[in-house]
Parts: structure tokens; sequence; C-alpha cells
């Protein structure tokens, strides 16, 4: 059975397509976490993980992957359409 982890944040890089932005995701479970896109992705596919949003609080948001119009893996939600947006809106990790 895969763990399961909120996402509380992101770190973004300036490109101005949101399916390449986010280049790590973070949060707290029992300490502080962050894993690259690449790490947070792989955990999903091997099952090994499932990570949420609660956007607004309290009502979780299941993360996928999905894959980009030119074959590029990225991380959004299940309640976003094409755009990763519960995930860009999130702070930045430190």
């Amino acid at each position: 059975m895969a763990n399961s982890a909120q996402i509380k944040c992101i770190n973004k890089d300036d490109r101005y397509d949101p399916y390449e932005r986010i280049t790590h995701v973070g949060g707290y479970v029992n300490s502080q976490w962050k894993l690259t896109l690449a790490d947070a992705i792989g955990k999903i596919e091997r099952g090994e993980w499932t990570f949420f949003v609660e956007r607004p609080p309290e009502d979780r948001v299941w993360v996928e992957i999905a894959v980009s119009r030119y074959g590029n893996k990225y991380l959004k939600t299940d309640a976003d359409g094409d755009e990763p947006n519960n995930l860009l809106s999130l702070p930045e990790c430190p």
C-alpha cells in the first residue's frame, strides 16, 4: 500500500510553460521533505507514494501524472483542467 503525503510547497523555475515550471515539490510528514519533480513522478509510477493538495483547506485533491502535448510528464491535480494550477498556486519551498 502506498504512503500518502500532502504537497504544501513547490519550487519553480522562470519558464512560462506551466508544464515545465515545477522543479520540486515538498511538504511535512514528521519532518520537512522535498523531492525533485522526476523523483515524485517516479514514486507515483512505482506505487510507493500518492500525493495530494488541500485547496481549499480540508478539501483533499489528489495529484496525478499527466503528459504534455510534447510528451513531457508533469504533475497536476485531478481537479485541474489542462494546467497544474492547484500546484502552481502553492508557496515556494525553502
